[in-house]
């Protein structure tokens, strides 16, 4: 690799010299500018001026989402791997709570590496997809992505870290973070870079380390915070801009403007859009409609539609002492979505449920929106043997179901001699996140017809939604105030009806 000569070392910073390094040997490794150079912006340029025109011992970069602060970190890896910042011999980490997480950064320095005219020769850079890893035969540098497995950073000494996504930490304490950070001390003058959108609450790690950087407690700590205030309205471009140094660039303000139209009308989308693109602390737990907007849909229910067309179903057995519930999806007319919901409850232990979650559940049983179980449990039997009486009288194309107890329900079905198609449908982030997207779909077209159905109602005032940091959605339970069961198997019927593959709407169209 040509290195600057000596005069033009003496003339140029730390800094400078890694802005050269970028902007002459990289390319941009996807998007609409792929293959062209690198062109760092001068607030990029000044984050590189920050950590490294003056003694950093750790720099903590936060800002929104899809702001390239990836990719940045990318380029300073390589930087540290095979240009003006590479230590013979040393050791570099990546490191994120989750293997897909900890990928990113070595995906995006690796395709840097190889689509580089100079270090695609092997000779500068070899890449190591299978053990996600870097080495320069040139510098003997070695770079490697690490997930949460904090034993096998111990007997490491890298010169730098790099924790990616550290917001994602819950509470003060991080095996991986405190393996490598104490890994780092045999090194003169190591380098450690947090790189994150904030974590949900004041005491997780990422807050506590933010903190302590605003305190101004150690002149080597440096702090890079785009943010805006709690109390900043969510529909300014100027606010945006706060967060989001690259907005109007790379980032589109249109994108940005959906986003933030969706979370005005959407409750669960706000605390996620606060958090991940205003990069506020907020935790990420809403919930999933506004009374409003399930108002709006509570138009009557046409239950010709169940006999005349295709039905889809969710299926949440949940605990068999709590409510299990089934909910039926039939389309009529065209576009909109009639909603039949069926609930199952011990009834032996009814009143003191009753008591216990203040809801009255013997009125809704006495009225038929609830179905009461004899016993203390409920037998999936009662469960099976409605489904076998709707068949006969729907067309029921599937159900999807909780992996929850799912083979007592199997069997209860095998029992009747009860054959009804049954698809599997988790409870992560990954399966009901789409689910939840085709809810939101109808719902803000309001294209829902659930005639307020009292007990279904009442899951939809208590259903809470948790956010992870790439924007997917889920259904909490264990964080939600009261049962949430109806919305669960809702969410599901309607991932069926509309599937998987439904692309959130354009809500900045929708509106107007």
């Amino acid at each position: 690799m040509p290195r600057a000569t000596r005069a033009k070392a003496r003339e140029e910073s730390r800094a400078d010299l890694i802005i050269r390094f970028c902007e002459t040997y990289l390319v941009t490794p996807e998007g609409a500018l792929v293959g062209k150079p690198i062109v760092l912006r001068e607030w990029q340029k000044d984050i590189i001026r920050k950590i490294y025109d003056t003694p950093t011992r750790q720099a903590i970069i936060s800002m929104g989402r899809k702001n390239g602060k990836t990719a940045l970190i990318a380029m300073l890896v390589l930087a540290h791997l095979i240009g003006p910042e590479a230590r013979r011999n040393g050791q570099i980490f990546s490191s994120a709570q989750s293997r897909d997480q900890a990928a990113i950064v070595f995906s995006l320095a690796s395709k840097m590496a190889r689509m580089s005219r100079e270090l695609s020769d092997p000779n500068m850079v070899t890449v190591r997809e299978s053990a996600k890893e870097l080495f320069s035969p040139l510098t003997g540098v070695r770079y490697k992505a690490l997930a949460a497995e904090a034993t096998t950073a111990y007997g490491f000494s890298p010169v730098m870290v790099v924790h990616d996504e550290l917001g994602q930490v819950q509470g003060a304490r991080s095996p991986l973070y405190d393996a490598l950070e104490t890994a780092m001390g045999a090194q003169v003058e190591p380098l450690s870079i947090v790189i994150s959108t904030q974590a949900p609450t004041g005491v997780d790690l990422l807050s506590l380390l933010i903190d302590y950087a605003k305190a101004d407690a150690d002149p080597k700590i440096k702090l890079i915070l785009y943010t805006t205030d709690d109390e900043d309205p969510i529909d300014d471009p100027a606010i945006w801009a706060k967060a989001n140094p690259a907005l109007g660039d790379f980032l589109s303000i249109e994108e940005v403007k959906g986003l933030a139209e969706k979370a005005q009308r959407m409750p669960s989308f706000e605390a996620a859009f606060r958090n991940l693109h205003l990069n506020q602390r907020v935790s990420a737990l809403a919930q999933l409609f506004s009374p409003t907007v399930w108002k709006a849909n509570g138009g009557e229910v046409d239950f010709d539609a169940f006999a005349e067309g295709p039905v889809y179903g969710g299926l949440d057995l949940s605990g068999r002492q709590d409510l299990t519930s089934l909910v039926l999806l039939a389309e009529r007319p065209a576009g909109m979505w009639n909603v039949w919901p069926h609930f199952w409850t011990p009834g032996g232990t009814l009143r003191d449920r009753a008591q216990r979650d203040r809801q009255p559940y013997e009125h809704w049983a006495k009225n038929g929106f609830l179905t009461s179980v004899p016993g203390v449990t409920i037998d999936y039997g009662f469960v099976a043997r409605r489904i076998g009486e709707l068949q006969r009288r729907c067309d029921i194309r599937t159900i999807r179901f909780d992996r929850w107890r799912i083979d007592e329900f199997r069997a209860a079905l095998t029992n009747l001699g009860i054959n009804v198609n049954l698809d599997e449908a988790g409870q992560g982030y990954r399966d009901m996140a789409p689910a939840l997207d085709a809810l939101e779909t109808l719902a803000l077209q309001e294209r829902l017809r659930h005639g307020m159905q009292p007990v279904l109602t009442m899951c939809a005032s208590n259903a809470i939604v948790t956010t992870d940091p790439a924007g997917n959605r889920k259904l909490e339970k264990h964080k939600s105030s009261g049962r949430i069961d109806g919305m669960v198997a809702l969410a599901m019927a309607a991932a069926a009806a509309l599937g998987d593959a439904v692309q959130p709407i354009n809500v900045a169209a929708l509106i107007g």
